[in-house]
């Protein structure tokens, strides 16, 4: 476990491309592991796209791939797994809420572990937006027991194999543990920094926070109680 690569899901994000870039670099050589960065450019109609381009065609390690048109995080992580060829898969966010310097953290625990999540400590988020994620964050842990305070977490390292077998469909982004557990992976979380937003503006608001993950619940049990898992015995 080695090497990994992490997933930069992108939406018009242009106000924090060099400044993101510049500490993915900065994390990448001093990583305890070989890292590899790829950005997943949304459909983004600002200069994103543009900036991000310059930054991997100057850079070792660091690549993209960009969809014709937005279409949604689930999506994106979607894309970023099926391009994986690395053993682990990690994900942060473009907004630097969250500080790759805190993928050594989780790192650690990736041996024992085929998911690590982390928890964002000392939020620096608006009380509604606070509240709405503590909310959601409960009734997810009603419907999956998967034990994590913090699914929403915008770091996390999953093992590449276990990865490529989750389902995804539109908001299966925030039942990343759940389906790693439906695979009998173990799944644990380790706090990690919080910072204010400084530039760009949230992609998601009250009624994703709320409405969103209350309907995808009731889909992942659906998914729950058809989901195909087997191992095989033996073979001939």
């Amino acid at each position: 476990m080695n090497q990994m690569t992490i997933l930069v899901p992108v939406f018009n994000e242009e106000e924090n491309i060099a400044r993101l870039s510049e500490e993915l670099l900065a994390y990448q050589k001093q990583s305890s592991v070989t890292t590899h960065i790829l950005f997943i450019d949304d459909g983004s109609d600002d200069q994103s796209l543009e900036k991000i381009k310059e930054f991997c065609a100057a850079h070792e390690g660091f690549h993209f791939i960009s969809f014709l048109q937005n279409r949604g995080l689930s999506s994106a992580l979607k894309a970023g797994f099926d391009h994986v060829t690395t053993p682990l898969t990690a994900y942060i966010d473009a907004d630097l809420q969250t500080s790759p310097q805190d993928f050594e953290r989780l790192l650690p625990f990736v041996d024992d572990h085929a998911l690590v999540n982390g928890v964002r400590q000392n939020r620096q988020d608006s009380v509604i937006k606070k509240m709405s994620s503590v909310f959601a964050n409960r009734f997810r842990r009603m419907f999956t027991r998967d034990g994590m305070d913090d699914t929403g977490c915008p770091l996390k390292i999953i093992h590449t194999e276990y990865a490529r077998r989750i389902p995804m469909f539109s908001g299966m982004h925030r039942f990343l543990p759940a389906m790693i557990l439906l695979q009998k992976g173990s799944v644990c979380q380790v706090p990690v920094n919080h910072f204010p937003r400084i530039a760009g503006k949230a992609k998601f608001g009250l009624r994703n926070r709320l409405w969103g993950p209350l309907l995808d619940c009731f889909a992942y049990l659906w998914m729950k109680k058809r989901y195909i898992n087997y191992e095989i015995n033996s073979r001939g």
